[in-house]
């Protein structure tokens, strides 16, 4: 293995291992204690914001253009979703779009199908696209899948400040704490709980919707021949509307995922403030006769053969 390559897997390693740390700490420092109304509140500020970063910002605009946003809250929403830990914005962006250009084929690099359809296979496919294909040694090719976010300086700058957004993601939390609490200890646990479970948690959500939203669920959509994306309802919360995968991936374009009654979908609503805002243009949202072409009839009907680019 060489230098450059170890490099990267040990701070991988570090981005996975460090917020799982932090929670076994704020178990053990905290444990009697409670969680205070200032750390639960901190944390779920924190999640928002750079859940939404993800979902509506590095996902939604970013990857699919299922909007166009304004130049700042493009930048805005690029550096909420850097300070997820889940990577930097051009290689995600890149690693997303090469996932739905080989959905649960080879070349995806997070399929659960990877080896197999067995039991043994079917375990080990789902270690893999939670958290196993974060240590693979394959490359994405960020020129190839992200060219258009390559060309934008103002992407580069923020996808090369990454480890200087993760340190603020975490110092930001400890300083909101000290101003509340107004001690050491306060700041320290809210950067137990508004940073490092925080971000564990938000994590493990988004690693959830790799793996369990291709292998749990239902599938009312039809999606290409190979691609078994399915909605996930128990996760749809918590991955701020990201869990109606199966309707994501029949449809990548469009800016809501949950499109039928009682889907809830919290960034396709952030998404529709920041069109009324005047922030966002140019939205996809859903077409019924698009969705009733798309729709699964009772007992399943193939997906049609169709064009389907790893962007669109």
């Amino acid at each position: 293995m060489d230098a450059q390559r170890a490099v990267r897997i040990s701070v991988t390693g570090l981005i996975v291992l460090g917020p799982f740390i932090g929670l076994g700490a704020a178990i053990w420092t905290q444990w009697g204690r409670g969680l205070g109304a200032a750390d639960l509140g901190l944390a779920a500020f924190f999640y928002l914001l750079t859940g939404f970063g993800v979902t509506a910002g590095f996902h939604r605009c970013l990857t699919h253009r299922s909007y166009t946003a304004r130049p700042a809250l493009r930048a805005a929403l690029a550096i909420a979703g850097s300070m997820s830990f889940q990577g930097q914005v051009i290689g995600w962006v890149a690693i997303h779009r090469r996932h739905h250009a080989y959905a649960d084929r080879p070349g995806d690099p997070h399929s659960p199908y990877r080896y197999g359809t067995g039991a043994l296979g079917q375990l080990r496919g789902a270690a893999h696209a939670h958290i196993g294909w974060l240590f693979s040694t394959e490359a994405t090719s960020t020129e190839h899948y992200a060219p258009d976010l390559v060309a934008d300086p103002v992407m580069r700058r923020i996808s090369s400040a990454f480890p200087l957004l993760c340190v603020v993601s975490l110092a930001l939390p400890a300083l909101a704490g000290f101003a509340i609490g107004g001690s050491l200890g306060a700041a320290f646990s809210a950067l137990l709980w508004a940073g490092l479970v925080r971000v564990f948690l938000l994590q493990h959500v988004t690693w959830s919707v790799n793996s369990l939203c291709h292998l749990l669920g239902q599938r009312p959509y039809t999606t290409r021949r190979h691609d078994r994306a399915t909605n996930l309802w128990p996760l749809a919360l918590l991955s701020l509307g990201e869990s109606w995968h199966n309707t994501h991936h029949s449809d990548p374009a469009c800016a809501r995922h949950g499109v039928d009654r009682g889907q809830i979908d919290p960034s396709a609503a952030l998404i529709r403030l920041f069109e009324r805002l005047g922030w966002a243009r140019d939205v996809h949202w859903p077409i019924a006769t698009r969705l009733d072409q798309r729709r699964r009839r009772p007992g399943g009907t193939r997906p049609p053969a169709r064009a389907h680019s790893a962007a669109s």
